[in-house]
């Protein structure tokens, strides 16, 4: 799903006041795993308004890149954003609804993780506070849930219960603004929300406002409060999407959907603030096709950035400069599929998972440790509309 205005009001009126209870029919197929070296799991979130059925297991080979279906759950409704807790016990998702228990929120479900099967166990589902939630990370203590509601403009943190349920809301921080885009940036939208490594400060891209929020996140309580440095602004009109940090913690890069750039961050990892350090944009010269960016990440080895490009229909890549920050671009490599929506980098840093929601595919490609360029290695899985890669 493109992430225009018309559609993205098309999709949540589609979804309508659908009932977001869980059907739950786990593959019997289920295999059990040991813990082997050359595999990595890989849930895939999705929309489920056409064929999808809720949310998928992949094994991935970490020597070929192969990819082989292991169950499904099923009746989860529009599962578009994953979160695995740090012990890989909870599984945490996004509904993107706008409609749950009679209000114009979303909802978050949670679900336990079997430890033979790696197949998943529904456990309950609490509101998002906040309309069409798009985004879920969870603190490093696993006692909390972090939630970025699109259409409510907010931010929101959940508890969670000893036994992986959703308990009661710690707190939600409503946005405020707008900026120059009247038809994407008339209010706040909030897209993301994550923590430095320290658990300390989280940070939220609000689309909308074409601001990143900056708050002080109280890992006892759940609470968050702006930061000294309570914001940094963008360019107008560029629509801050994504935020990832560099291995080091001194580097940030967001980014930003509407005007196709990435823009580069140095980090004060005492005050957790931001300083703006280089912008640049993500497409090839002379491409003037409609296009909107949309995940980004840094490799393990904090060498590379990879960004993806939905109408361009590719991962774009750059080279970081250790000493800056800064970066240099290196490639543009078609994602083979449309609408390259979420990506994933295995934890050794030798494939690249690229999810085409549009072409329902999942693509494989390997990463060159050199110079971080991809390769596509052949596999090609078929999954109907995903849009969140978790590799655990």
């Amino acid at each position: 799903m493109s992430d225009n205005a018309s559609t993205r009001r098309q999709f949540l009126r589609s979804v309508g006041s659908g009932s977001l209870g869980l059907a739950l029919s786990d593959n019997l197929h289920a295999r059990s795993y040991s813990s082997k070296s050359q595999e990595v799991l890989v849930y895939v979130g999705t929309y489920t308004t056409g064929k999808s059925e809720g949310i998928y297991l992949y094994r991935m080979n970490l020597f070929s890149g192969e990819l082989k279906h292991v169950s499904t759950t099923a009746g989860v409704v529009n599962p578009s954003f994953l979160t695995v807790d740090p012990r890989r016990r909870y599984l945490y998702a996004v509904n993107e609804v706008t409609d749950f228990a009679g209000k114009t929120d979303g909802a978050v479900s949670a679900f336990a993780i079997d430890r033979k099967t790696s197949a998943l166990q529904f456990l309950n589902q609490q509101s998002s506070l906040g309309g069409a939630p798009c985004y879920v990370t969870i603190d490093h203590t696993g006692n909390f849930v972090l939630v970025a509601n699109y259409a409510g403009g907010n931010v929101s943190v959940l508890s969670v219960e000893p036994d992986g349920r959703l308990g009661g809301a710690a707190d939600m921080d409503q946005h405020q603004g707008s900026s120059v885009n009247a038809d994407r940036q008339e209010g706040p939208h909030a897209h993301s929300i994550v923590l430095d490594k320290a658990n300390r400060y989280a940070y939220s891209c609000d689309l909308g406002t074409d601001r990143i929020m900056i708050y002080r996140f109280d890992s006892n309580k759940g609470t968050l409060t702006p930061n000294k440095q309570p914001w940094v602004r963008v360019k107008p009109g560029a629509g801050p999407r994504h935020f990832t940090f560099h291995p080091s913690g001194l580097y940030g890069y967001v980014m930003n959907e509407l005007d196709a750039t990435v823009t580069a961050f140095r980090c004060d990892r005492a005050a957790g603030t931001l300083q703006e350090v280089q912008t640049v944009h993500t497409l090839p010269e002379g491409f003037s096709e409609v296009n909107a960016t949309a995940d980004i990440h840094v490799s393990p080895s904090g060498k590379f950035l990879y960004g993806s490009n939905r109408g361009h229909n590719s991962i774009v890549v750059f080279e970081i400069d250790d000493r800056t920050g800064k970066l240099r671009l290196i490639q543009h490599v078609a994602t083979q599929g449309r609408t390259p929506r979420n990506f994933a980098i295995d934890p050794t840093g030798r494939f690249l998972l690229a999810a085409n929601q549009e072409s329902d595919t999942i693509v494989t490609f390997r990463i060159d440790p050199a110079n971080g360029k991809l390769k596509p290695t052949g596999h090609v899985t078929g999954v109907p509309s995903p849009v969140c890669l978790e590799i655990v």
